[in-house]
């Protein structure tokens, strides 16, 4: 069939797909009767059949493009996207993201190694020659006495009210970013996630060596771990993200590289959506409780704080497993009873 002969034949199918979709586009498919609903529906698949024929004949483009046209405003009417509802990220929260991190806990694992190797080092290298500070101490804290800081808190020459709230915001901010740049690089094959994670263990380490050599290692814990656990672990799950983006690039099991690549971006954002709110529960915890010092909270009581906000973090990031464990085991306990009926 020549084209001329082919677009005179279609064409009163293709008016009429165009008419119902205008229609239907502005009264809703509501507004067309169940006959004219049934016959978009086979309009649309009869006129995706018209484009194909014309591309594999490379017809005129103004056909193309109008046919192209015509389907694409018949899909968007069939399948159109559904609006996530509050119930949607309800469940994703509750039961996805432990779901999501019980498949994904070897590169959270590794993420945590990368971060605790860090601290080890930070710590060790601080040890063997203070001198280091300059370049394993964060600056803020180089020429911050530890003990003088322990007076002033207990002083009473803390943060104001205000400056804590402030101070929250800017850190809830800060972790963010950190974790959406742990993230982004996992497109340098994990390299840069690495270094990041590893880079902030150091930090960490190095500043807990230099509290520790002046006598204040339960003062610096006492501070750090109450905010610190749901952080840093948020911080691990960003990483694990990172390198669930670098599996997609240097392991893409079969795949073209780019198809492996957008189908492992779908689970790392995932797992960076499910830390937005341990990064919430950690600002709050850091601008708050964090920032009281003894003798206004004792070391004691913030140790115990700290422990039972991790692990409440880690019975939730856990409850997919207690959950399937329990299934299994009820499972097992009905098999192993005689049935009624025998």
């Amino acid at each position: 069939m020549e084209m001329a002969e082919f677009i005179e034949s279609r064409r009163p199918r293709w008016e009429q797909l165009e008419s119902l979709l205008d229609r239907s586009e502005s009264l809703g498919l509501r507004g067309l009767s169940l006959e004219e609903a049934r016959s978009l529906g086979k309009l649309y698949r009869a006129v995706s059949s018209d484009l194909l024929w014309v591309r594999a004949r490379s017809g005129s483009a103004d056909v193309s493009a109008y046919l192209n046209d015509l389907v694409g405003r018949a899909y968007a009417l069939t399948y159109p996207g559904r609006r996530p509802r509050l119930a949607d990220v309800w469940g994703f929260v509750a039961r996805g993201f432990p779901a999501l991190m019980r498949r994904e806990w070897r590169m959270y694992v590794a993420s945590l190694l990368l971060l605790l190797a860090g601290v080890g080092f930070g710590y060790l290298g601080m040890l063997v020659d203070p001198d280091a500070a300059h370049y394993l101490v964060p600056t803020e804290h180089l020429d911050l006495d530890p003990i003088k800081r322990a007076a002033d808190e207990a002083a009473g020459d803390g943060m104001t009210a205000g400056q804590q709230a402030q101070f929250s915001t800017f850190l809830f901010t800060h972790n963010i970013q950190v974790a959406f740049l742990a993230f982004a690089l996992g497109i340098t094959m994990g390299l840069g996630t690495a270094v990041m994670l590893f880079v902030n263990g150091l930090f960490l380490g190095a500043l807990a060596q230099v509290y520790t050599a002046k006598g204040m290692a339960g003062w610096f814990w006492a501070w750090i771990l109450p905010h610190g656990i749901p952080e840093i672990t948020a911080i691990c799950i960003a990483g694990a993200a990172g390198l669930v983006i670098a599996r997609g690039m240097v392991a893409p099991g079969g795949l073209s590289r780019g198809q492996a690549l957008r189908k492992e971006a779908v689970t790392a954002v995932k797992l960076l959506f499910g830390t937005l709110a341990l990064f919430v529960l950690a600002g709050f915890i850091e601008g708050t409780v964090s920032q009281i010092h003894p003798p206004k909270l004792s070391v004691m009581f913030k140790v115990s704080f700290a422990l039972i906000v991790g692990a409440g973090v880690y019975a939730y990031l856990l409850s997919d497993w207690l959950r399937t464990g329990s299934e299994a085991r009820e499972n097992d306990r009905s098999a192993a009873e005689p049935s009624a009926t025998r």
